[in-house]
Protein backbone atom coordinates (compact mmCIF):
# COMPACT_ATOMS: atom_id res chain seq x y z
CA UNK A 1 0.00 0.00 0.00
CA UNK A 2 1.04 3.33 -0.82
CA UNK A 3 1.66 5.82 2.27
CA UNK A 4 1.83 9.45 2.01
CA UNK A 5 3.44 10.55 -1.21
CA UNK A 6 7.60 11.98 -0.02
CA UNK A 7 6.90 14.89 -1.51
CA UNK A 8 3.93 16.17 -0.09
CA UNK A 9 3.41 18.78 2.28
CA UNK A 10 0.35 18.00 4.41
CA UNK A 11 -0.84 18.11 7.99
CA UNK A 12 -1.99 14.21 8.09
CA UNK A 13 0.67 11.64 7.76
CA UNK A 14 -12.54 -8.97 -12.75
CA UNK A 15 -11.67 -10.50 -15.49
CA UNK A 16 -9.49 -9.43 -17.92
CA UNK A 17 -10.73 -8.12 -21.00
CA UNK A 18 -10.48 -10.38 -24.07
CA UNK A 19 -8.53 -8.18 -26.33
CA UNK A 20 -6.12 -5.89 -24.21
CA UNK A 21 -4.84 -8.05 -21.68
CA UNK A 22 -1.61 -10.05 -22.05
CA UNK A 23 0.43 -13.22 -20.43
CA UNK A 24 3.57 -11.53 -20.85
CA UNK A 25 4.48 -11.27 -17.35
CA UNK A 26 4.64 -7.14 -15.86
CA UNK A 27 7.69 -5.76 -14.82
CA UNK A 28 9.42 -6.26 -11.30
CA UNK A 29 8.68 -3.11 -9.48
CA UNK A 30 11.64 -3.68 -6.87
CA UNK A 31 14.05 -3.01 -10.02
CA UNK A 32 13.27 0.12 -10.61
CA UNK A 33 16.13 2.04 -8.75
CA UNK A 34 13.67 4.94 -7.47
CA UNK A 35 14.28 5.72 -3.89
CA UNK A 36 11.67 3.06 -2.06
CA UNK A 37 10.19 2.04 -5.27
CA UNK A 38 8.85 5.71 -5.85
CA UNK A 39 8.65 8.32 -8.36
CA UNK A 40 12.04 9.80 -8.16
CA UNK A 41 12.62 13.10 -8.20
CA UNK A 42 12.21 16.03 -10.99
CA UNK A 43 12.24 19.96 -10.27
CA UNK A 44 9.44 21.29 -12.55
CA UNK A 45 11.12 24.44 -12.81
CA UNK A 46 13.92 23.03 -14.73
CA UNK A 47 14.10 22.17 -18.46
CA UNK A 48 14.24 18.17 -19.32
CA UNK A 49 16.79 17.97 -21.87
CA UNK A 50 16.58 14.85 -24.39
CA UNK A 51 20.45 14.22 -24.05
CA UNK A 52 20.75 14.20 -20.44
CA UNK A 53 17.49 11.79 -19.75
CA UNK A 54 19.13 8.84 -17.31
CA UNK A 55 17.15 5.43 -17.35
CA UNK A 56 18.13 2.77 -15.52
CA UNK A 57 19.10 -0.79 -17.02
CA UNK A 58 16.00 -2.49 -15.71
CA UNK A 59 14.08 0.45 -17.11
CA UNK A 60 15.61 0.26 -20.22
CA UNK A 61 15.32 -3.40 -20.83
CA UNK A 62 11.18 -2.84 -19.33
CA UNK A 63 10.76 -0.19 -22.75
CA UNK A 64 12.49 -2.49 -25.05
CA UNK A 65 9.86 -5.19 -24.03
CA UNK A 66 7.32 -2.81 -24.14
CA UNK A 67 8.44 -1.12 -27.63
CA UNK A 68 8.14 -5.13 -29.11
CA UNK A 69 4.57 -5.23 -27.52
CA UNK A 70 3.48 -1.92 -29.36
CA UNK A 71 4.95 -2.86 -32.78
CA UNK A 72 3.64 -6.35 -32.66
CA UNK A 73 -0.25 -4.94 -31.90
CA UNK A 74 0.23 -1.52 -33.36
CA UNK A 75 1.02 -2.06 -37.53
CA UNK A 76 0.24 1.24 -38.79
CA UNK A 77 2.99 3.13 -35.79
CA UNK A 78 0.23 6.07 -36.39
CA UNK A 79 0.69 8.39 -33.69
CA UNK A 80 -0.70 11.86 -33.18
CA UNK A 81 -0.95 14.70 -30.73
CA UNK A 82 -3.99 15.14 -28.44
CA UNK A 83 -5.55 18.19 -27.89
CA UNK A 84 -7.74 19.19 -24.34
CA UNK A 85 -10.22 21.73 -25.15
CA UNK A 86 -10.93 23.50 -21.60
CA UNK A 87 -14.30 25.58 -21.68
CA UNK A 88 -13.77 26.67 -17.77
CA UNK A 89 -11.07 27.14 -15.67
CA UNK A 90 -13.50 27.01 -12.03
CA UNK A 91 -13.57 23.53 -10.40
CA UNK A 92 -15.91 23.18 -7.15
CA UNK A 93 -13.37 20.41 -5.98
CA UNK A 94 -10.26 20.34 -3.58
CA UNK A 95 -8.27 18.14 -5.07
CA UNK A 96 -4.75 18.83 -3.43
CA UNK A 97 -2.25 18.63 -6.70
CA UNK A 98 -4.79 20.92 -9.01
CA UNK A 99 -4.06 24.48 -9.64
CA UNK A 100 -7.55 25.30 -9.40
CA UNK A 101 -7.93 24.18 -5.82
CA UNK A 102 -5.19 27.27 -5.13
CA UNK A 103 -6.50 30.48 -3.66
CA UNK A 104 -4.90 32.39 -6.15
CA UNK A 105 -6.57 30.56 -8.99
CA UNK A 106 -9.86 30.93 -7.58
CA UNK A 107 -9.22 34.68 -6.61
CA UNK A 108 -8.53 35.02 -10.35
CA UNK A 109 -11.40 32.68 -11.72
CA UNK A 110 -15.44 33.34 -10.16
CA UNK A 111 -17.24 30.07 -10.71
CA UNK A 112 -19.31 31.00 -13.48
CA UNK A 113 -16.32 31.96 -15.50
CA UNK A 114 -15.61 30.14 -18.46
CA UNK A 115 -14.20 30.11 -21.98
CA UNK A 116 -15.71 32.13 -24.69
CA UNK A 117 -17.26 30.27 -27.86
CA UNK A 118 -15.07 31.40 -30.06
CA UNK A 119 -12.10 30.80 -28.55
CA UNK A 120 -12.71 27.20 -27.98
CA UNK A 121 -14.65 26.31 -31.29
CA UNK A 122 -10.96 28.07 -33.02
CA UNK A 123 -9.05 24.81 -31.11
CA UNK A 124 -11.91 22.75 -32.21
CA UNK A 125 -11.35 24.00 -36.31
CA UNK A 126 -7.59 24.18 -35.78
CA UNK A 127 -7.90 20.55 -34.23
CA UNK A 128 -9.47 19.40 -37.76
CA UNK A 129 -7.21 21.59 -40.18
CA UNK A 130 -3.88 20.37 -38.30
CA UNK A 131 -5.16 16.77 -37.98
CA UNK A 132 -5.05 16.94 -33.88
CA UNK A 133 -7.15 14.69 -32.16
CA UNK A 134 -9.50 16.18 -29.52
CA UNK A 135 -8.05 14.42 -26.50
CA UNK A 136 -11.29 15.48 -24.64
CA UNK A 137 -13.57 18.39 -23.56
CA UNK A 138 -13.08 18.93 -20.19
CA UNK A 139 -13.30 21.72 -17.73
CA UNK A 140 -14.18 21.59 -13.28
CA UNK A 141 -16.40 19.80 -11.75
CA UNK A 142 -19.52 22.60 -11.01
CA UNK A 143 -18.56 24.97 -13.79
CA UNK A 144 -21.80 25.27 -15.13
CA UNK A 145 -25.94 24.57 -15.97
CA UNK A 146 -26.15 21.41 -18.00
CA UNK A 147 -27.52 23.14 -21.02
CA UNK A 148 -24.55 25.01 -21.42
CA UNK A 149 -22.86 22.37 -21.53
CA UNK A 150 -24.65 20.47 -24.36
CA UNK A 151 -24.50 23.29 -26.21
CA UNK A 152 -20.68 23.38 -25.91
CA UNK A 153 -20.30 19.59 -26.98
CA UNK A 154 -23.02 20.33 -29.71
CA UNK A 155 -21.08 23.52 -31.23
CA UNK A 156 -17.23 21.83 -31.02
CA UNK A 157 -18.14 18.24 -32.31
CA UNK A 158 -19.94 20.34 -35.52
CA UNK A 159 -16.85 22.33 -35.77
CA UNK A 160 -14.57 19.04 -35.82
CA UNK A 161 -16.76 16.74 -38.04
CA UNK A 162 -17.27 14.38 -35.84
CA UNK A 163 -18.45 13.21 -32.38
CA UNK A 164 -15.99 14.28 -29.21
CA UNK A 165 -14.62 12.59 -26.15
CA UNK A 166 -15.98 14.46 -22.81
CA UNK A 167 -14.11 14.48 -19.21
CA UNK A 168 -16.49 16.08 -16.88
CA UNK A 169 -17.04 14.05 -13.32
CA UNK A 170 -19.80 11.61 -13.35
CA UNK A 171 -22.46 12.13 -15.82
CA UNK A 172 -26.24 10.49 -14.86
CA UNK A 173 -27.82 8.57 -17.74
CA UNK A 174 -30.19 11.60 -18.43
CA UNK A 175 -27.30 13.45 -18.71
CA UNK A 176 -25.35 11.16 -21.07
CA UNK A 177 -28.82 10.44 -23.47
CA UNK A 178 -28.24 14.37 -23.82
CA UNK A 179 -25.28 14.68 -25.31
CA UNK A 180 -24.96 10.85 -27.00
CA UNK A 181 -26.03 13.03 -30.27
CA UNK A 182 -22.46 14.58 -29.65
CA UNK A 183 -20.06 12.09 -27.85
CA UNK A 184 -17.98 8.88 -28.75
CA UNK A 185 -16.44 8.61 -25.21
CA UNK A 186 -16.68 9.54 -21.42
CA UNK A 187 -13.00 9.79 -19.35
CA UNK A 188 -13.19 9.85 -16.13
CA UNK A 189 -10.28 11.94 -13.96
CA UNK A 190 -9.42 8.90 -11.80
CA UNK A 191 -6.14 10.50 -10.60
CA UNK A 192 -5.22 7.54 -8.78
CA UNK A 193 -6.49 4.16 -8.33
CA UNK A 194 -5.18 3.80 -4.90
CA UNK A 195 -8.49 3.92 -2.38
CA UNK A 196 -6.35 5.48 0.50
CA UNK A 197 -3.99 7.43 -1.26
CA UNK A 198 -7.27 8.45 -3.26
CA UNK A 199 -8.85 9.94 0.13
CA UNK A 200 -5.92 12.01 0.59
CA UNK A 201 -5.42 13.61 -3.18
CA UNK A 202 -9.02 14.34 -3.89
CA UNK A 203 -10.79 14.34 -0.78
CA UNK A 204 -14.18 15.64 -2.90
CA UNK A 205 -14.06 13.36 -5.68
CA UNK A 206 -14.41 9.68 -4.43
CA UNK A 207 -13.89 6.31 -6.83
CA UNK A 208 -17.36 5.29 -6.15
CA UNK A 209 -19.26 7.67 -8.36
CA UNK A 210 -16.80 6.82 -11.09
CA UNK A 211 -17.24 3.04 -10.60
CA UNK A 212 -20.55 3.11 -10.58
CA UNK A 213 -20.93 5.54 -13.79
CA UNK A 214 -18.74 3.41 -15.75
CA UNK A 215 -20.50 0.04 -15.02
CA UNK A 216 -24.21 1.78 -15.84
CA UNK A 217 -22.19 2.58 -19.28
CA UNK A 218 -21.34 -0.54 -20.10
CA UNK A 219 -24.85 -2.11 -18.93
CA UNK A 220 -26.90 0.61 -20.53
CA UNK A 221 -24.62 2.40 -23.43
CA UNK A 222 -22.23 0.16 -24.75
CA UNK A 223 -21.23 2.15 -27.91
CA UNK A 224 -20.30 4.86 -25.39
CA UNK A 225 -16.11 4.44 -25.10
CA UNK A 226 -14.24 4.19 -21.59
CA UNK A 227 -11.13 6.63 -20.59
CA UNK A 228 -9.55 7.21 -17.24
CA UNK A 229 -6.74 9.96 -16.74
CA UNK A 230 -4.21 8.95 -13.98
CA UNK A 231 -1.37 10.85 -12.87
CA UNK A 232 2.17 9.48 -12.18
CA UNK A 233 3.72 11.04 -9.27
CA UNK A 234 1.07 11.38 -6.69
CA UNK A 235 2.53 8.73 -4.22
CA UNK A 236 1.55 5.53 -6.17
CA UNK A 237 4.62 2.91 -6.41
CA UNK A 238 5.02 0.46 -9.38
CA UNK A 239 3.44 -2.86 -7.29
CA UNK A 240 0.62 0.05 -6.91
CA UNK A 241 -0.51 -0.33 -10.36
CA UNK A 242 -2.35 -3.63 -9.69
CA UNK A 243 -5.16 -1.19 -8.68
CA UNK A 244 -5.18 0.64 -12.03
CA UNK A 245 -5.01 -2.77 -14.08
CA UNK A 246 -8.05 -3.95 -11.88
CA UNK A 247 -9.97 -1.02 -13.06
CA UNK A 248 -8.95 -1.53 -16.49
CA UNK A 249 -10.17 -4.92 -16.90
CA UNK A 250 -13.05 -4.66 -14.90
CA UNK A 251 -14.36 -1.61 -17.10
CA UNK A 252 -13.21 -2.94 -20.47
CA UNK A 253 -11.81 0.22 -20.77
CA UNK A 254 -10.31 1.29 -24.36
CA UNK A 255 -8.11 4.03 -23.48
CA UNK A 256 -6.15 5.73 -20.56
CA UNK A 257 -4.04 8.75 -20.45
CA UNK A 258 -1.58 9.65 -18.48
CA UNK A 259 0.09 12.42 -16.91
CA UNK A 260 3.33 13.02 -14.89
CA UNK A 261 2.47 15.52 -11.85
CA UNK A 262 3.41 19.04 -12.30
CA UNK A 263 3.28 20.67 -9.10
CA UNK A 264 2.11 24.39 -8.81
CA UNK A 265 2.32 27.02 -6.35
CA UNK A 266 0.01 26.63 -3.46
CA UNK A 267 -0.60 23.13 -4.27
CA UNK A 268 0.81 19.93 -1.59
CA UNK A 269 3.32 18.91 -3.95
CA UNK A 270 6.65 20.01 -4.83
CA UNK A 271 8.19 17.52 -6.97
CA UNK A 272 7.19 15.86 -10.07
CA UNK A 273 8.16 12.01 -11.19
CA UNK A 274 11.77 11.14 -13.12
CA UNK A 275 11.01 10.45 -16.99
CA UNK A 276 12.57 6.78 -15.23
CA UNK A 277 9.75 6.43 -13.29
CA UNK A 278 7.14 7.49 -15.82
CA UNK A 279 8.51 5.59 -18.47
CA UNK A 280 8.77 2.47 -16.18
CA UNK A 281 4.87 3.26 -16.13
CA UNK A 282 3.54 3.30 -19.52
CA UNK A 283 5.78 -0.13 -20.68
CA UNK A 284 4.43 -1.61 -17.43
CA UNK A 285 0.92 -0.81 -18.70
CA UNK A 286 1.88 -1.21 -22.39
CA UNK A 287 3.33 -4.83 -21.94
CA UNK A 288 0.24 -5.67 -19.33
CA UNK A 289 -2.48 -4.20 -22.01
CA UNK A 290 -0.81 -4.47 -25.42
CA UNK A 291 -4.32 -3.28 -27.36
CA UNK A 292 -4.52 -0.49 -24.95
CA UNK A 293 -4.78 2.97 -26.12
CA UNK A 294 -2.74 5.13 -23.96
CA UNK A 295 -2.15 9.02 -23.99
CA UNK A 296 0.67 10.39 -22.75
CA UNK A 297 0.77 13.65 -21.22
CA UNK A 298 3.36 15.83 -21.09
CA UNK A 299 4.15 19.93 -20.90
CA UNK A 300 6.16 22.37 -22.10
CA UNK A 301 8.83 21.60 -20.03
CA UNK A 302 8.92 18.02 -19.36
CA UNK A 303 8.39 17.97 -23.74
CA UNK A 304 11.96 16.29 -24.79
CA UNK A 305 10.22 13.28 -22.98
CA UNK A 306 8.14 12.40 -25.40
CA UNK A 307 10.35 10.49 -27.65
CA UNK A 308 11.28 7.76 -24.36
CA UNK A 309 7.43 8.13 -24.23
CA UNK A 310 7.03 6.73 -27.41
CA UNK A 311 9.33 4.05 -27.03
CA UNK A 312 7.79 2.77 -23.86
CA UNK A 313 4.74 2.03 -25.75
CA UNK A 314 2.65 5.01 -25.57
CA UNK A 315 0.01 5.69 -28.35
CA UNK A 316 0.24 9.35 -28.54
CA UNK A 317 1.02 12.32 -26.19
CA UNK A 318 -1.27 15.20 -24.96
CA UNK A 319 -0.51 18.18 -22.82
CA UNK A 320 2.08 20.15 -25.32
CA UNK A 321 1.24 23.64 -25.57
CA UNK A 322 1.05 23.50 -29.14
CA UNK A 323 -1.13 26.81 -29.75
CA UNK A 324 1.54 28.34 -27.85
CA UNK A 325 4.06 26.24 -29.37
CA UNK A 326 3.61 26.35 -32.81
CA UNK A 327 6.53 26.31 -35.33
CA UNK A 328 8.92 26.31 -32.55
CA UNK A 329 11.73 24.63 -32.10
CA UNK A 330 10.30 22.39 -29.55
CA UNK A 331 7.18 22.03 -31.80
CA UNK A 332 9.99 20.69 -34.35
CA UNK A 333 11.95 18.30 -31.81
CA UNK A 334 8.75 16.51 -31.08
CA UNK A 335 7.74 15.72 -34.53
CA UNK A 336 11.14 14.75 -35.47
CA UNK A 337 11.71 12.85 -32.05
CA UNK A 338 7.93 10.65 -32.94
CA UNK A 339 9.42 9.90 -36.69
CA UNK A 340 12.78 9.22 -35.41
CA UNK A 341 10.60 6.22 -33.42
CA UNK A 342 9.34 4.96 -36.50
CA UNK A 343 6.33 6.67 -36.12
CA UNK A 344 3.79 7.42 -38.55
CA UNK A 345 3.15 11.25 -37.21
CA UNK A 346 -0.24 12.63 -38.58
CA UNK A 347 -0.44 15.74 -37.07
CA UNK A 348 1.23 18.72 -37.85
CA UNK A 349 2.12 21.95 -35.54
CA UNK A 350 5.33 23.38 -37.40
CA UNK A 351 3.45 24.44 -40.89
CA UNK A 352 0.01 26.35 -41.55
CA UNK A 353 -0.68 24.16 -44.12
CA UNK A 354 -3.61 21.64 -43.65
CA UNK A 355 -3.86 17.61 -43.76
CA UNK A 356 -3.29 17.71 -46.88
CA UNK A 357 -0.57 20.23 -47.32
CA UNK A 358 -2.06 22.79 -48.51
CA UNK A 359 -2.09 26.91 -47.23
CA UNK A 360 -4.82 27.29 -44.83
CA UNK A 361 -7.61 30.63 -45.63
CA UNK A 362 -8.78 30.20 -41.82
CA UNK A 363 -11.46 32.54 -42.61
CA UNK A 364 -12.65 30.71 -45.46
CA UNK A 365 -12.61 27.79 -43.41
CA UNK A 366 -14.89 29.49 -40.37
CA UNK A 367 -17.37 30.63 -43.41
CA UNK A 368 -17.90 26.74 -44.19
CA UNK A 369 -19.02 25.66 -41.33
CA UNK A 370 -22.36 24.41 -40.29
CA UNK A 371 -22.75 26.56 -37.31
CA UNK A 372 -24.54 29.38 -36.21
CA UNK A 373 -23.85 32.88 -37.79
CA UNK A 374 -23.11 34.67 -34.03
CA UNK A 375 -20.60 31.63 -33.70
CA UNK A 376 -18.89 32.71 -36.77
CA UNK A 377 -18.05 36.38 -35.90
CA UNK A 378 -16.93 35.01 -32.25
CA UNK A 379 -14.52 32.78 -33.97
CA UNK A 380 -12.90 36.08 -36.61
CA UNK A 381 -12.41 37.75 -33.30
CA UNK A 382 -10.24 35.70 -31.99
CA UNK A 383 -8.39 34.28 -34.46
CA UNK A 384 -5.96 37.10 -35.41
CA UNK A 385 -4.34 36.65 -31.35
CA UNK A 386 -3.71 33.53 -32.68
CA UNK A 387 -2.56 33.85 -36.17
CA UNK A 388 -0.16 36.43 -34.27
CA UNK A 389 1.80 33.41 -32.18
CA UNK A 390 1.56 30.98 -35.62
CA UNK A 391 3.43 33.40 -37.62
CA UNK A 392 5.59 34.91 -35.10
CA UNK A 393 7.33 31.28 -33.00
CA UNK A 394 9.02 32.76 -29.74
CA UNK A 395 11.02 29.99 -28.00
CA UNK A 396 10.64 30.17 -23.99
CA UNK A 397 13.35 27.66 -23.63
CA UNK A 398 16.20 29.73 -23.35
CA UNK A 399 18.14 28.43 -19.87
CA UNK A 400 20.90 26.42 -20.08
CA UNK A 401 20.42 23.86 -16.76
CA UNK A 402 20.26 20.67 -17.52
CA UNK A 403 17.02 19.67 -16.09
CA UNK A 404 17.33 17.62 -13.72
CA UNK A 405 16.41 14.08 -15.08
Amino acid sequence: MAGIPLNVVTNKEATNTNDQTSDNPTHDPSAITTPNNKAGSYNSDSWIRESDIKLSEETKALIKQASEVYDQNNPTKRTWYGRCIFISWYCALDCTFCFRATDSHNKRHAKDSKRSHGSTLLEALFCKLFNWRIEFLTGGIGMMPDNELIEYARTISKVYGEKIWLNIGTLTTKRIDELLPYIKGVCGSMETLHPELHKEVCPSKPIKPYDEMFTRLREENPEIKRSIAVICGLGDTLDDLTYLYNFIEKHQLHRITLYALKPVKGGAFTQGPSVDFYASWIASIRIRFPKLEIIAGTNLRRCEEVGTLLKAGASAFTKFPATKQFATSKARLLARQTKDNGRNFISNFTELKDKDGKDINFEAEIDKLQIEEHYKEQMKEKLPNYLKVFLNPKDKDKQKDTGGC
